[in-house]
């Protein structure tokens, strides 16, 4: 099977890399990136890209099933603006072209508490992409819901905050809806829900998440 991934040099999507090449399943596995970023590998093709004229690589978009899982936070990319054009219109740009294609199935990382109608800036953004994608009519869409991401090594204070807060919280029941999941089995559970789940659509829970990606 062919693999197409965007959003692969982040925490969960070199892990996303990392484990397609490893899985004997997939024979080729496209990577589109700003930038070099991986080694040489025998199944991988790394495409460096222009994300503001991602219709150009067209021709590269060509596979069996896609990944999303380019995101940033709002520090990083400096506005509301610009966190909505990398983690909504990049992403939607995206599963258009894999939609024109031909591509079957499509695999979006997103948040629990995603909602189009939220008041809250990130759910509003994550909520109105999912909507969005799931117009496009892929055969096969599958949501991915995880709660906080335990990144290794990260460098964001607050994360690490929000990470040793939540299971502190989660030790007594609390919150346990967004407890941290590694970025390990995140993307496990990615590739896992591609061949567990045979549904049109479907939104995969922390609990599913879980389950699918027990090693």
């Amino acid at each position: 099977m062919k693999a197409i991934v965007i959003g692969g040099t982040g925490a969960t999507g070199k892990e996303l890399v990392t484990q397609l090449l490893n899985d004997t399943r997939f024979k080729e596995v496209t990577a589109l990136v700003r930038r070099p970023y991986f080694g040489g590998h025998i199944k991988l093709k790394e495409i460096i890209v222009d994300f503001d004229k991602l219709e150009e690589y067209i021709d590269d978009i060509q596979g069996d099933v896609a990944f999303s899982c380019l995101g940033t936070t709002l520090k990083d990319a400096g506005g509301k603006e610009a966190q909505w054009r990398v983690d909504h219109d990049y992403q939607l740009k995206f599963a258009a072209l894999c939609k024109e294609s031909g591509v079957d199935s499509f695999i979006l990382l997103s948040a629990a508490g995603a909602d189009s109608k939220s008041m809250i800036f990130y759910n509003k953004m994550k909520g109105t992409l999912e909507e969005s994608v799931k117009a496009l009519g892929f055969n096969k869409l599958l949501i991915i819901h995880p709660g906080a991401i335990d990144r290794p090594n990260t460098t964001r204070t607050g994360e690490k905050w929000m990470i040793k807060v939540l299971r502190s919280l989660n030790s007594v029941g609390i919150l346990r809806g967004y407890a941290a999941i590694s970025t390990r089995r995140l993307a496990l559970a990615m590739i896992n829900a591609y061949f567990s789940y045979q549904e049109t659509f479907k939104i995969v829970n922390l609990k599913e998440i879980k389950s699918i990606s027990k090693s």
